[in-house]
């Protein structure tokens, strides 16, 4: 038998389309006993997928716990990027088990959900696990989530491997958003997220642009 190949991308790809982007937590005092991973790098990673999830108009979930009485605001970074969106404020621990978030789930309708939040153990495993068991195909942004401890972190990002969701980064998120450079209508804003929150890879956007008018795009 004979396999043939076509220039077309894989189904697992994502697109800009094709889910929703649930952000789980991102709140100060879930921050403050984040241990997994340094609180200015979860801060910029939670404003590239923010900011790539706007501006590629992906459908996004905003959610906190009890924001008013304990765990504090969301974080500027992501607010910014989505101006007068309403949070979606619960108890539960489980964003799942929220009813008001289930219902703006079903008016978005996509089958397809990606996840990122605090803590990953906690607030992320429980929707993961719930939404898998309700046939969604889930993925997680492993280095948009933390927990209290490297160890947590770990074992709650295997936990969810084994369940079936499958694992991201935030500058993936937003370079799979993109995956042509042709695509000019995204060009300026994706090398610009890049350039600001893309760390080294950013730098080097920055420098091949000034020493030798360089452009992605170019072959």
């Amino acid at each position: 038998m004979t396999i043939t190949a076509t220039p077309t991308p894989g189904k697992s790809l994502i697109s800009p389309t094709d889910h929703m982007l649930i952000l789980i937590d991102f709140q100060s005092q879930m921050s403050f006993a984040t241990k997994s991973i340094a609180p200015e790098l979860l801060r910029n990673n939670a404003a590239l997928i923010s900011r790539a999830a706007q501006s590629f108009g992906v459908s996004t979930i905003l959610t906190t716990v009890a924001e008013k009485s304990f765990s504090g605001p969301m974080f500027d970074e992501i607010t910014d990027a989505f101006p007068g969106q309403k949070l979606l404020d619960r108890t539960s621990m489980n964003t799942w088990e929220d009813a008001a978030v289930i219902e703006e789930v079903n008016r978005i309708g996509k089958e397809r959900i990606v996840f990122a939040g605090l803590w990953t153990s906690v607030c992320i495993v429980g929707p993961v696990a719930s939404a898998i068991d309700q046939g969604f195909d889930v993925y997680f942004i492993a280095d948009a989530c933390g927990d209290i401890s490297e160890e947590a972190h770990e074992r709650a990002v295997q936990r969810m491997i084994q369940l079936g969701a499958t694992p991201m980064t935030s500058l993936q998120y937003l370079l799979e958003l993109q995956r042509d450079w042709a695509r000019a209508e995204t060009y300026d804003s994706t090398t610009g997220i890049a350039k600001e929150f893309g760390g080294a890879y950013g730098l080097g956007i920055k420098y091949a642009k000034a020493m030798f008018g360089a452009s992605e795009g170019s072959h």
